[in-house]
């Protein structure tokens, strides 16, 4: 079997060497994670110096798009050529990405090249969660995992605020520039460190279904991020983009068939583990997108706290998570994968319905609370998930079935941003549109008349109270929606069977 081994200076042992790969790993990570939510604060100062406000949105779905498109393929070219080049390949292009982001001349420009910077984001990700199950045993990856989700849980809270801090006091394009040291430092470790023995042997890459998969995907995840928001569900675009995207896909799955090594093998939807294992990351990455998104709606617009604040109950998620993600490995190794992530949705399920039982008069430690459960319940899911489906497959297909994995969760908040935005928006638009007569000539078209209730001294007191009612009407509807997702996310769980086997060899 070919395994990663660890060389260094005489007389370290293999374990201590795992010290280095893994803080690298860690690094990189917060380096993509940073990326995804850092721009946010840094928008305005970004549009007054490049314009095109009504394009930055796509700062944010580009980023998504490309990074979710290329993860399965990087899952299999990292088993056939090994983890190491694909993961330097993945810093490269997100270290040359950040590097075009904070040269960027255009709104244009800018867009495309944080495409560039996806790209590259979509190998890091899934290579660092194989790299992990490639180092540690069973017994270990929960907590390593945890360490991995705890980077993630800092970076959505550290990322808005150290864009602002840049936008303000330096320049919005340190943003992207101070990637590239910390990023040469991962290089640097991952070189030194990580040490490979890939058997070499003539490989086909299976090209064309590479093609049709990421032209696919990609349609239909734009499609997705997109509806209702650039053009309406029903209209000519969005049909066109829906009918062609997935016309591509069937066409890979015919392509898949014939493939002497294809780039997402078909075996990986004919087994329980991998299945319910995949469709978990889909509910994940549907909860993780909604609690994201529309708690600091809820903080800010409902219950009038500040920007750091809501920032703050939504860390209360990421706090649970690596908490109870470093906890699970005790628990499933006594109690097994799928019980273990059934505990997890029980609590997911119990979290959201704390949210969706939330009234316009709660106190901020009330979803704090809510959101802390739920991160637990995330814990407990989805690190029993990711290490089931990784162990039941050996080192030449771990890339392909944890790419798969995170690949499923990308298409989860995608999916879940566009079902929870139509959500709030229908709900607002609906409101607005039964507007009391003294109130409706002062509210906008649409959803973003929402932002008037956060202009506090410039709104009459019964617009924004208006506004503040019916944003509470919204995100209630969506915390709702959130509670029928955990409760998906049970139903799924039970497609993984009680006993864990790995598959036979490829």
């Amino acid at each position: 079997m070919r395994e990663a081994t660890f060389t260094g200076r005489a007389g370290v042992g293999l374990r201590s060497e795992r010290g280095p790969v893994l803080g690298s790993v860690m690094l990189t990570t917060g380096l993509v994670a940073l990326d995804s939510t850092i721009i946010a604060t840094a928008v305005p100062s970004v549009v007054r110096d490049l314009g095109g406000f009504s394009h930055f949105p796509w700062l944010f779905s580009i980023y998504l798009l490309t990074a979710a498109v290329m993860t399965p393929l990087y899952g299999k070219l990292a088993d056939v050529l090994g983890r190491r080049p694909v993961m330097f390949f993945g810093i490269a292009a997100f270290l040359a990405g950040s590097v075009l982001c904070g040269a960027a001349w255009s709104m244009l420009t800018l867009i495309v090249f944080r495409a560039v910077q996806g790209i590259g984001a979509g190998a890091i990700q899934p290579m660092s969660m194989t790299i992990i199950g490639d180092l540690y045993t069973v017994q270990e990856r929960a907590r390593v995992q945890g360490y991995v989700a705890g980077v993630w849980g800092v970076s959505s809270v550290v990322g808005p605020t150290l864009g602002g801090v840049f936008a303000e006091y330096l320049s919005w394009r340190w943003i992207f520039f101070i990637n590239v040291p910390l990023g040469l430092i991962a290089v640097w470790m991952l070189a030194r460190h990580l040490k490979e023995n890939v058997e070499r042997r003539q490989h086909r890459i299976d090209y064309l279904g590479a093609a049709l998969l990421i032209g696919g995907c990609t349609l239909l995840i734009l499609g997705t991020l997109e509806g209702g928001i650039s053009w309406a569900w029903l209209s000519a675009p969005s049909v066109a983009i829906f009918v062609v995207g997935a016309a591509l896909v069937t066409a890979f799955v015919f392509v898949e068939r014939r493939a002497a090594e294809p780039v997402l093998p078909l075996w990986v939807f004919r087994y329980r583990t991998l299945v319910g294992g995949n469709l978990a990351a889909v509910t994940i990455g549907a909860l993780v997108i909604g609690l994201s998104s529309y708690v600091p709606n809820f903080a800010q617009g409902v219950l009038g706290t500040g920007a750091l604040l809501a920032g703050f109950v939504v860390a209360a998620m990421t706090l649970g998570w690596p908490i109870a993600a470093t906890l699970s490995g005790r628990v499933y190794l006594r109690i097994g994968f799928r019980n273990t992530a059934l505990i997890g949705s029980a609590i997911i399920i119990a979290g959201t319905v704390m949210a969706a039982l939330l009234t316009e008069q709660t106190t901020v430690g009330m979803i704090s609370l809510a959101c802390f459960v739920i991160g637990v319940g995330l814990g407990l899911a989805s690190a029993p998930t990711l290490v089931a489906v990784q162990s039941v497959v050996g080192w030449d297909r771990r890339g392909v079935v944890t790419g798969t994995n995170m690949f499923s969760r990308s298409i989860g908040s995608a999916v879940g941003a566009a079902v929870f935005g139509a959500i709030a928006n229908t709900t607002l638009d609906r409101r607005f549109a039964a507007a009391p007569p003294d109130v409706r000539p002062a509210l906008g078209s649409g959803a973003d008349a929402t932002s008037i209730v956060l202009k506090a001294g410039h709104t009459p007191s019964a617009v924004a109270d208006y506004v503040r009612s019916s944003l509470y009407t919204a995100t209630h509807n969506v915390f709702v929606a959130l509670a029928v997702v955990g409760v998906c996310s049970l139903l799924v769980l039970l497609m993984i069977p009680r006993k864990i086997e790995e598959l036979p060899p490829a």
